[in-house]
C-alpha cells in the first residue's frame, strides 16, 4: 500500500533509469529505493502513480526476469 509517508520518502530519493534506456529518455521506467521499499514510476509522468514494493520482492522479480530473458 502506498501511504503518504512512504511516497514522501521517494520525493527526495534519487531515481535511476535502466542502462537499456534509449538516449531520448522518453520511454523509460525509473526505480528508486527508500529504506526497505523499492518504487517504480514512468519517466514521462514522474508525478503520476508510484507503486512501491518490498525490496526483497522486487529483487526476486528482477532475478526472475534475468533468468527468463
Amino acid at each position: 500500500m502506498n501511504t503518504p509517508s512512504v511516497l514522501a520518502q521517494f520525493a527526495t530519493t534519487d531515481w535511476f533509469k535502466s542502462s537499456y534506456s534509449g538516449g531520448e529518455g522518453n520511454a523509460c521506467l525509473e526505480v528508486a529505493q527508500a529504506g526497505a521499499r523499492v518504487a517504480i514510476r514512468d519517466s514521462k509522468a514522474s508525478d503520476g502513480p508510484t507503486p512501491a514494493f518490498p525490496a526483497a520482492a522486487f529483487a526476486a522479480f528482477i532475478d526472475e526476469v534475468r533468468r527468463s530473458g
